[in-house]
C-alpha cells in the first residue's frame, strides 16, 4: 500500500485529470437519473402478479387507471356542476391515450351533491404514464368554485418522484451547511473543512451517473434518489474526514510525499476494511427478491465502492497538490494536545468498567422495550406529504364513494377456474361450495359473486338467469364476474389495514384444496407475498452480514473477542434504535402523528447501520491496535486510541447524524423514518457504544482482547523484544 501511496503522489495531476473527466461524464447522466425512476419498488414475481395478469388478460381489467375527482363549492348549482363535468370530458375527447373514459354522468353512484368522480383507464403500467399525465395537466382546468383533481396509482407514483426530488434538495440545504460547520470545528480551517464536502459531492454525482446506466437492465425505484445521496454523502465525508485528519497529523512533521504514504497505509487501510463492511452489509439485501431491496443493494453498493475509491485516489491526489497548505484559511485554533476531554473521559470510564458497562446495557435494554409493539406496513399513499392534492383527492374519493367494509385494504380477489364452462350446473355447484366455506370463515365479512349480486342461491336458477335472463341486467354481472371457465369472487375481510391476521388468512386459504384451480390476488395477497419474502429471505442476508463482518474484523485485528464484541454491541444498539422509532412514529411522540413503521425500515437500517457503525469500530480499534503494538499495554493503548480518535469519530458521527437526520424534515414518510432511524442509530453508537462500552469492555477483558487461536499479541511483542 505504501507503493500505491507513492504512485498517487507521483501521478497526482494525471489522477486529478482522470477524475475531472469522470465527473463531467457521469454528471451529465446524473441529471437524467430522475427521469428513469418510477414506482415505490414493491414489485415481486408471485401469485399476486400472475393473478393480476390473468385479470387483465381474461377479465379486461386495466393495467392502470386515473381517477378524476370533481368538487364544487356549495354556492355552485347542480346544473353548473354537471356542465363543468361535461365540458371537462369534451376537452378530453382528443385525448387518445386512455382506452376508456367514464364520466360521472354515465353511471349511477358516481356523483353526489358536491363531489363526483370519473375514470380514465390505460393499457400501460402506472409508472410509464409520465407523458400522458403531463398532457392531462394541460387539458384539465378549474373554474371559480369548481375543480378537478387527478389521483390514483399513476399520479401517486409521479408525485412521489417529485416529492423525493424536493426532499433531496431540502435535506442537502439543511445537511451540507451544518456538516461544513462541524468540519470547521474539527479541522479549524476552511481548506481542510471543504475537502470532505467536495469528496461527498463528487462521490454522489459519480454514483448517480453510474446508476443511470443500470436503468437499461433494471426497474429503478424512486426511493433510490434519496437512498444513494443519504448513504453516499455521509460515508464519503466520513472517509475523507479520517484520511485528512491523519494526513494533517503526519504532514505537520514530515514531507508531503512521506505524509501521503503513511496516511494511505494507515487511514487507507481503515477505509478499505470499513468500506468492505458496509459493502457486504448492503449485499445482504440481494437475498430479498423485491425490486426496492435490489435497487438499494445496487445503488448502495455502488456508492460505497465509489466513495471508498474516491477517498483513496481523488483525495490523496488532491492533498498531494495542496501539500502543507492544508491548514490555510484558518478560522479556529484546534488543540493538538494529547490530554483532552476525551483522555479524561476514557480514564474515567476505565476506572469504573463494571458500573459503566452495566449502566450502558440498562439504557440500551430500556430502549428495546417498545420493539415488541412494532407494526410494519408497506408504504402507500400515506408516504406522500398530507397536503399533496393527489393524496387529498384519493382520501376524498374513498370517503365519499367507497364503503369502509369494501375498501381495497380489506379485499382479496379470488379467481376460480373449472374444466368446461363455469356456468355448467356441476361447476356452479363447486363454486357455491367454495363460497359457503368462505362465508363460514369467522374472518370473512362478505363475498361478492353472481350469487350475492343477483340474490339467487339455487345453482340451476342462477344458470337460467345468466344464460336466458334479461341481457340489460345480466350483461354487467357476466362482464364483471365471468369469463368462459373462470369466475371472479371478491372476498372482504373483517380486518383493519395492514393486518397480520389478513395476511395469515390469505396464506392459509392459498394452501387449501378448494376442489377447483384457485388464483388469489388483491392488496392483501400482495402484502402477504411481500412480507413472506422479507421474513423468509432477510435472515439469510443478516447471517451473511454478521458472519462476513466477523471474519473481516478478525482478519483486520487478529482477534476473536473484538469482532464478537462489535457484532453484539451493534445488534443491541440497533434493537434500541428500533424501539425508539416505534416510540416516536408509531406511538406518536415528539409532535409526530402516529403512523406504522415502513416495512423497509428494519432491514434497511440494519444493513446500512451495521456496516456504517463498523466505520467507527475500525477507525478506533485500528488506532488502539497501533498503540498496543508499540506499547504492549492494553489499557494505555485504549486510552491513547480514544484520545487520538474520539474527536474525529465524534465529528464523523455528527456529520452522519446531520446528513441523515436532515431527512427528518422531509415529507416522504419512509424516507423520513429511514433518515431518523440512521441518525438515532449512529448517535447511540457514537455515544453509548463507542465512548462507554468499548473502553469499559477493553479494560475488563485486558490482553484477552488480542487473543487469537492461542496467540496473544502481547506475548509476540515480548518475544520480539528479547535479545537474540
Amino acid at each position: 500500500m505504501e507503493k500505491l501511496g507513492g504512485l498517487l503522489y507521483a501521478y497526482r495531476k494525471s489522477v486529478l485529470l482522470g477524475w475531472i473527466i469522470a465527473i463531467v461524464f457521469f454528471g451529465i447522466f446524473a441529471s437524467k437519473l430522475p427521469s428513469v425512476l418510477s414506482g415505490n419498488g414493491f414489485e415481486y414475481k408471485g401469485e399476486y402478479s400472475e393473478t393480476r395478469k390473468l385479470l387483465e388478460r381474461d377479465f379486461g381489467h386495466a393495467k392502470s387507471s386515473i381517477i378524476l375527482v370533481f368538487e364544487k363549492e356549495p354556492t355552485v348549482s347542480k346544473e353548473g356542476f354537471q356542465e363543468f363535468i361535461q365540458d371537462t370530458y369534451k376537452n378530453l375527447h382528443d385525448f387518445k391515450a386512455a382506452t376508456q373514459k367514464t364520466s360521472p354522468l354515465d353511471r349511477d353512484g358516481m356523483i353526489k351533491e358536491n363531489v363526483a368522480y370519473g375514470l380514465l383507464t390505460f393499457n400501460q403500467k402506472a409508472e410509464s404514464l409520465g407523458n400522458e399525465i403531463h398532457q392531462l395537466k394541460g387539458i384539465l382546468h378549474t373554474k371559480k368554485g369548481l375543480k378537478v383533481t387527478m389521483t390514483g396509482e399513476p399520479i401517486i407514483v409521479q408525485d412521489l418522484n417529485v416529492a423525493s426530488q424536493e426532499d433531496l434538495a431540502k435535506a442537502e440545504m439543511i445537511g451540507l451547511p451544518i456538516a461544513l460547520i462541524v468540519l470547521i470545528f474539527a479541522f479549524g480551517g476552511l481548506v481542510a473543512a471543504s475537502l470532505p464536502i467536495i469528496i461527498g459531492i463528487v462521490s454522489i454525482l459519480t454514483t448517480m451517473g453510474t446508476v443511470y446506466f443500470f436503468s437499461y437492465n433494471a426497474d429503478l425505484s424512486i426511493f433510490i434518489l434519496n437512498i444513494v445521496p443519504m448513504i453516499g454523502l455521509a460515508l464519503s465525508i466520513d472517509f475523507a474526514l479520517l484520511f485528512i485528519n491523519r494526513y494533517k497529523e503526519e504532514v505537520a512533521t514530515k514531507p508531503v510525499q512521506e505524509a501521503i504514504k503513511i496516511t494511505f497505509v494507515t487511514a487507507g487501510r481503515s477505509i478499505i476494511f470499513s468500506g468492505l463492511c458496509v459493502f457486504i452489509g448492503l449485499s445482504g439485501l440481494w437475498f430479498i427478491k423485491i425490486d426496492i431491496f435490489q435497487n438499494v443493494a445496487l445503488g448502495g453498493m455502488t456508492v460505497v465502492f465509489i466513495s471508498a475509491f474516491c477517498a483513496l485516489t481523488f483525495l490523496p491526489a488532491l492533498l498531494a497538490l495542496i501539500g502543507k497548505n492544508i491548514n490555510k484559511l484558518s478560522v479556529l485554533r484546534v488543540s493538538h494536545h494529547k490530554r483532552s476531554i476525551w483522555h479524561s473521559f476514557a480514564k474515567f470510564v476505565m476506572r469504573r468498567p463494571l458500573l459503566m458497562t452495566g449502566s450502558a446495557l440498562v439504557i440500551l435494554l430500556i430502549g428495546l422495550i417498545p420493539v415488541k409493539q412494532m407494526i410494519l406496513a408497506i408504504p402507500g399513499t400515506e408516504s406522500l406529504p398530507p397536503k399533496y392534492p393527489s393524496r387529498v383527492a384519493l382520501e376524498t374519493f374513498k370517503d365519499q364513494f367507497i364503503a369502509k367494509e369494501k375498501r381495497d385494504e380489506k379485499k382479496v380477489t379470488l379467481v376460480l377456474e373449472s374444466k368446461g364452462n363455469i356456468l355448467e350446473t356441476h361447476n356452479l355447484e363447486k363454486v357455491s361450495q367454495v363460497i359457503q366455506k368462505l362465508e363460514k370463515d369467522p374472518l370473512v365479512n362478505a363475498v361478492d359473486s353472481p350469487f350475492s349480486v343477483t340474490g339467487v342461491s339455487d345453482n340451476v336458477q342462477l344458470q337460467q338467469f345468466l344464460t336466458h335472463g334479461d341481457q340489460r341486467k345480466v350483461a354487467p354481472i357476466v362482464d364483471y364476474f365471468i369469463r368462459d371457465n373462470k369466475m371472479l369472487l371478491d372476498v372482504y375481510l373483517k380486518t383493519g389495514e395492514h393486518s397480520s391476521k389478513a395476511r395469515q388468512w390469505v396464506r392459509n386459504w392459498s394452501k387449501k384444496d378448494l376442489g377447483m384451480q384457485a388464483s388469489f390476488g388483491g392488496p392483501i395477497k400482495f402484502e402477504e407475498e411481500i412480507f413472506s419474502e422479507i421474513f423468509q429471505k432477510a435472515p439469510y442476508g443478516l447471517l451473511l452480514i454478521v458472519v462476513s463482518t466477523f471474519f473481516i474484523l478478525m482478519a483486520a485485528f487478529r482477534s476473536l473477542l473484538i469482532p464478537i464484541k462489535a457484532i453484539l454491541m451493534n445488534i443491541l444498539s440497533l434493537g434500541c434504535t428500533f424501539g425508539i422509532l416505534v416510540w416516536i412514529f408509531q406511538q406518536g411522540h415528539l409532535g409526530v402523528d402516529p403512523v406504522e413503521i415502513a416495512l423497509i425500515l428494519p432491514v434497511f437500517v440494519f444493513t446500512l447501520v451495521f456496516g456504517l457503525s463498523m466505520d467507527y469500530e475500525v477507525f478506533l480499534i485500528s488506532r488502539i491496535q497501533e498503540f498496543y503494538l508499540k506499547t504492549g499495554d492494553n489499557n494505555e493503548a485504549t486510552i491513547l486510541g480514544l484520545t487520538y480518535t474520539s474527536k474525529i469519530i465524534t465529528s464523523a458521527a455528527a456529520i452522519m447524524i446531520v446528513v441523515t437526520g436532515a431527512f427528518a424534515f422531509t415529507g416522504v414518510m419512509p424516507v423520513k423514518q429511514l433518515g431518523v432511524g440512521i441518525a438515532i442509530a449512529i448517535f447511540i453508537d457514537a455515544t453509548i457504544v463507542r465512548m462507554v462500552l468499548v473502553p469499559a469492555l477493553m479494560k475488563l477483558l485486558g490482553d484477552w482482547n488480542w487473543w487469537f487461536f492461542g496467540l496473544n499479541m502481547n506475548k509476540q511483542l515480548k518475544q520480539r523484544k528479547k535479545p537474540a
